[in-house]
Order: structure tokens, then sequence, then C-alpha cells
């Protein structure tokens, strides 16, 4: 029984150290094809919302679409910006570009085309969310989507916003 609880302190731990990390210093390109550091996302005091998808991805588009409904409210409130990182590779880009020019998102769009800062951060699978504070902490990360799972989302962004 000690040996189980030592192993559960132990993951506990780990898991609090790894949600509290900034993100890593990875080249980005926005939709224009300017450089972003992903280490500068989240530092300028307000939470951030970092969306991993790809164009392929339905659940991806189902979250990003409920949380397109209630993003400004959630903007309003708690001041959050949605980063959406596209883990497509560099010749889909043109894919990435049309698909968010058809959904007219005003969210920040990102290109991880190597995906480099999706395993820098543990990106398995997508959909997969990320919630960083002002001071650039992850502070929340969330693999998958259902419906309604936007208001858990929302709970967290509430969360970073306070600290």
């Amino acid at each position: 029984m000690k040996v189980k609880n030592l192993i559960l302190s132990a993951v506990l731990a780990f898991s609090s150290l790894s949600a509290s990390a900034a993100l890593p210093s990875v080249p980005l390109q926005n939709l224009d094809g300017d450089a972003v550091n992903a280490a500068t996302l989240g530092t300028e005091g307000k939470p951030v919302i970092v969306s991993f998808f790809a164009t392929w991805c339905k659940p991806c588009m189902r979250e990003l679409a409920a949380i397109e409904q209630v993003y400004d409210d959630w903007q309003d409130e708690t001041g959050v910006e949605l980063v959406a990182v596209s883990i497509d590779k560099a010749q889909d880009a043109d894919k990435v570009r049309s698909l968010v020019a058809s959904h007219d998102w005003p969210y920040t769009v990102l290109l991880d085309s190597n995906s480099e800062l999706a395993r820098g951060v543990g990106v398995q699978a997508v959909p997969h969310v990320l919630v960083i504070d002002g001071a650039g902490n992850v502070v929340y990360s969330h693999s998958g989507y259902h419906d309604g799972a936007e208001t858990e989302l929302y709970e967290h962004v509430k969360g970073a916003a306070k600290e």
C-alpha cells in the first residue's frame, strides 16, 4: 500500500511540475509567413488558449467552432486570446489558410508544420488544448474533445486570469 502511495505522489508531483512549465522556445510561422517564438505566448499578463488542430481533424473543427460561439464573451470577461496551432505539414499550409478563411476565425493561427512545439509540450493527438497564464506558464492541458468540453476549458481560463 505504501508503494502505491509513493508512486501516486511521484506522479502527482511530476504532473504539477509539468503543468506549470513554460512553453519551449520553438519557431512557428503565422499565416503571413512571419516568425513567432512559441515561448512568447501568454507572457503579456493575460491568459492564452493554445489549441492544436489539423485540417483533417473533425473534433478539432467542432471544438474551434464551439469556442468561436462564446469567444467574444470569454475575451470580455478574461482578456483571453486563442492561438490555434496547425500541425499540418508544410506542403498543406495553403489548406490551412483556406480553412481559416472559410471559417473567418477571430483567432491567431500559427503553423507548427514539423510538430516541434506539439512534441515539446507532449501533444500526442489532436485536438489538444493548453491554457497558459499571463506569466507564460502552462496551467492546464487536455487532449480530445466532446460537445460541451469548452465549459470546463473556460473554468481553467478564468482560473488563469485570476493568477
